[in-house]
């Protein structure tokens, strides 16, 4: 069986479809799957054994220029990835939805108009499958996938996953400390109101004993690191990471902190114990809970399909809170 997944962004969602892969290699070992990817989130999906060949796209690339040239270009790609027995559009925009009806298949399966935020995606598919958009993504994400191939998956074995991303070696990091626990702390997030204020972060610093390591991915982020460790100097600010080390780093330390983006959801995946602090977004719905993974929501209601960048509600969430959370993790991993 030849399956494409088309997940084309952005990178905590992709991050947590990927988990499908293990499963659909359990139920049909010889399947060949290809995913489609946007061209700068590829990295989050390299070195993984499940995948049989990487499809990049840059639709970035078109928005940007306007260039109906380089749309035509980006289908006729599409067009020569050859033919598929399945397409399952994981993504359920408008956008994957063409790119999925564009690849040769004998099925096109995606979400049903009723199960979507842009509910038009559902005309370019052949089969589809209903789930409330409300539903946890982790959920929402395996329930297509055995629908589609006619398997059954259950909590149980969504908490026994095994760690699905890989870095192509070992990193060594001087930052990591032998003697004490390792925290990482994200501050950064696709945009502000989803970030935990950094005064507050450097207080979080000041009362656990370990090791703080901050990550960032671009120059707002690099500002809001160095302005944490100003406030609190022991905390270690990382250089700018490949995903491929990032993946390494984080597989090695003892506890992840941050809200809901990308880095975080990758702690998740690598089954290392993470907090995760949510507010515009729903903390029910944008990450799955184990015993090592929890979450912190502010009081805000949150409507999943209409998300408001207006509400900093995270800021109110309190550090003792994280700080009495973050230590009952810890007590558990050393």
């Amino acid at each position: 069986m030849k399956i494409a997944i088309v997940k084309l962004s952005a990178f905590g969602d992709i991050v947590q479809a990927m988990i499908v892969l293990q499963f659909i290699k359990k139920h049909y070992q010889e399947a060949l799957i290809d995913w489609v990817v946007e061209e700068g989130f590829s990295g989050i999906l390299k070195n993984n054994p499940h995948i049989n060949q990487i499809h990049r796209v840059n639709f970035q690339s078109v928005k940007q220029s306007k260039s109906l040239y380089l749309l035509w270009k980006q289908f006729r790609k599409i067009r020569k990835f050859g033919k598929y027995d399945l397409v399952i559009d994981m993504q359920g925009l408008i956008k994957s939805a063409v790119v999925a009806r564009t690849i040769s298949s004998n099925t096109t399966l995606g979400f049903d108009k009723f199960s979507l935020r842009e509910s038009l995606a559902a005309k370019f598919y052949n089969q589809t499958y209903k789930i409330d958009y409300a539903e946890n993504i982790i959920e929402r994400n395996l329930a297509i996938i055995a629908y589609a191939l006619k398997f059954s998956i259950e909590k149980e074995n969504i908490y026994h996953k095994q760690p699905f991303l890989y870095s192509s070696k070992d990193y060594s990091f001087i930052s990591i400390s032998k003697t004490k626990h390792n925290i990482v702390l994200i501050p950064g997030a696709s945009y502000k109101s989803k970030c935990y204020p950094v005064e507050k972060m450097a207080e979080l610093t000041t009362q656990i004993d370990a090791n703080f390591l901050i990550i960032w991915g671009n120059k707002e982020e690099k500002v809001m690191s160095d302005k944490i460790k100003s406030l609190s100097p022991k905390v270690y600010v990382c250089e700018k990471l490949s995903i491929d080390s990032l993946i390494s780093l984080i597989a090695q330390v003892d506890l992840v902190i941050g809200s809901d983006t990308g880095p975080t959801h990758m702690a998740w995946a690598l089954n290392i114990p993470s907090i995760t602090l949510f507010g515009p977004t729903p903390g029910y719905r944008n990450t799955y809970t184990t015993n090592i993974n929890k979450i912190i929501e502010s009081k805000s209601k949150v409507n999943p399909s209409k998300i408001n960048k207006n509400d900093y509600s995270i800021n109110n969430i309190n550090v003792g809170n994280i700080v009495r959370l973050a230590q009952s993790l810890l007590s558990v991993t050393k």
